[in-house]
């Protein structure tokens, strides 16, 4: 498939996406990292390098995804964007001198929209054992328990966390938040499209903003434009979405993935890994079994038991298979 097929953004275009990525991978982080264990390096160095290298890590995550990379891909690459900013944390706290330095100011539009593209990510992609992780970067800080978005992307992974009615933005996020308060389908889904049509232009003041009207073919600042927070949302809600799949701000696919993710757990659950069990082994799952090799041969075995053996069939070895249809043990 070209390239303009599966990019996922049009604002992106080939050059730009091959040689930013190549300049961060070949010459920036590098460079940084040098820096960064550098023997005479001090907080300060090592805290400020830091947090330059987690943003590339992160814009190179978001490049790859806008420029049509497989969510599979993504959701393996997904844990470096993780340790990148939790080494950013670790120096920046040494540099402060303070345990409870947050990686994020709130207060900070393009601050607060990064950390909830990080929740939003471990949700979509099946993650979700990083959310603590994310959420230490600013954790028992002064933005913690202050914000009610945050607090409702997060809240559905760890325990006690706080109900509250207070923001540092309200806009783009009170439409979001109306859309978890609204008990009818169709109420949700108006919410969804007032928020997906207000999102870009609320975020006026971060530094990303309008980048794609500066896109060079050396590099810039353009990495894609991503609500991954209102993906989130739809998918933790089972929101509706065909009327808005095709906004250009809407991961349409970050949502399809996790609800396939589901649905293949589920079947994992239910189905044995091992769909088809030569006899003489011991039966992986209790439930319903059968085999051409017997005929008339579906029985229910416990899971450990043997499955016998045809002695004589003309099928050679036997293979059993698990039923589709389960019957009452």
């Amino acid at each position: 498939m070209q390239f303009h097929e599966k990019r996922r953004q049009q604002f992106l275009s080939e050059q730009y996406f091959e040689a930013d990525i190549q300049h961060a991978l070949d010459i920036s982080i590098p460079g940084l990292l040098q820096v960064l264990n550098a023997a005479d390096s001090d907080a300060e160095d090592r805290s400020r390098v830091s947090g330059v290298i987690a943003y590339i890590t992160c814009k190179n995550f978001f490049l790859n995804y806008t420029a049509g990379e497989s969510i599979a891909v993504l959701r393996d690459s997904f844990i470096s964007v993780v340790e990148a900013y939790e080494r950013a944390s670790r120096y920046y706290r040494e540099y402060t001198k303070s345990s409870d330095s947050p990686n994020f100011g709130f207060q900070e539009i393009d601050d607060f929209e990064r950390i909830i593209q990080l929740v939003g990510l471990a949700i979509l992609l099946h993650q979700r054992e990083l959310i603590p992780r994310i959420h230490s970067l600013i954790s028992n800080s002064v933005y913690d328990r202050k914000d009610a978005m945050y607090e409702e992307l997060i809240g559905h992974d760890l325990p006690d966390r706080p109900f509250l009615d207070a923001w540092y933005h309200q806009l783009p996020y009170l439409h979001l938040l109306n859309a978890t308060d609204e008990e009818d389908s169709e109420a949700k889904i108006a919410k969804m499209e007032q928020y997906l049509k207000v999102w870009y232009a609320s975020m006026k003041n971060a530094g990303w903003h309008d980048s794609h009207l500066d896109v060079r073919e050396d590099g810039g600042a353009y990495f894609g434009y991503w609500a991954i927070e209102a993906a989130a949302i739809v998918y933790l809600y089972n929101i509706k979405d065909s009327s808005f799949r095709n906004h250009i701000v809407y991961p349409k696919d970050l949502v399809d993935f996790a609800r396939q993710f589901d649905k293949q757990a589920i079947s994992t659950f239910l189905v044995p890994e091992k769909l088809r069990v030569e006899g003489g082994n011991p039966c992986p799952q209790t439930g319903y079994w059968f085999t051409p090799a017997i005929p008339g041969s579906l029985r229910h075995f416990e899971q450990g038991e043997i499955m016998p053996v045809s002695m004589d069939s003309q099928y050679g070895a036997t293979i059993w298979q698990w039923s589709s249809e389960q019957l009452p043990p």
